[in-house]
């Protein structure tokens, strides 16, 4: 009968990182062959370091990625609660994960351009599903432009309420004289992953549409961001 050595049997002691293998501990299989063969469970180990007794920092991260479907996209989800509900998982694990996360975000925003012109929605989903894309609440963000559609501010109006709700025109048209801004684009996600606009998406679009062009405010789109797709109200032709 074939062993599975991934699940020792229960008469099995559970070994520790440092009774492993030197080819199986994450640290010395990255300082010999470099962190890219390590899996992510094991390079979540060298991040978070220590386990518990009798679970060893390795199958600790294994079942991190396990009980997130194996993905970093869910992981990002999880709030910090539902971090720490993760066996092993305490308050300082918690927020290191938070901060890897992050980093990883802001590696990837090192790539987009700051004071390249908006030409199209792409440019837009690119610059906002970092951002945006992946949460798992909904947030309304503003981008303010120049006249060269260069943007000048990103401004989150809302956090955790629909787009609806408290979505102020007024506002948006404010903080865009203020900033002596000449183009605006809304931008806010879908956590639930799909892309297709709501009929209150519609009406605050409208709205801010015509407030924009009541102020001589150029409104360049509404664009509804998830982590891999995205609408825009102006590719659509709805404003």
């Amino acid at each position: 009968m074939a062993i599975d050595y991934q699940k020792p049997t229960d008469d099995a002691p559970v070994r520790t990182v440092k009774e492993l293998d030197p080819d199986q501990q994450p640290r010395e299989k990255a300082e010999k062959y470099g962190c890219g063969v390590l899996s992510v469970p094991e390079l979540w180990a060298l991040i978070l370091r220590t386990g518990l007794t009798g679970l060893p920092i390795t199958e600790l991260c294994r079942n991190l990625m396990h009980q997130n479907d194996n993905s970093l996209h869910r992981l990002e989800r999880r709030s910090r609660q539902e971090l720490r509900s993760i066996k092993g998982i305490g308050n300082t694990k918690s927020v290191q994960v938070e901060a890897v996360m992050e980093l990883i975000k802001r590696y990837c925003e090192e790539d987009i351009p700051l004071d390249e012109p908006i030409t199209g929605s792409q440019q837009i989903f690119d610059r906002m599903k970092l951002k945006i894309g992946n949460l798992d609440h909904e947030e309304v963000w503003v981008l303010l432009l120049n006249r060269r559609n260069q943007v000048i501010k990103e401004i989150c109006l809302t956090v955790g309420t629909s787009v609806a709700s408290l979505f102020d025109v007024r506002k948006v048209i404010k903080m865009a004289l203020l900033e002596s801004a000449e183009g605006v684009i809304l931008c806010h996600n879908h956590p639930s992953g799909g892309i297709q606009p709501s009929p209150q998406d519609r009406q605050i679009t409208l709205e801010l549409k015509k407030g924009c062009d009541f102020m001589k405010l150029r409104m360049l789109d509404h664009v509804i961001v998830t982590p891999t797709r995205f609408y825009s109200f102006h590719d659509n032709g709805v404003i």
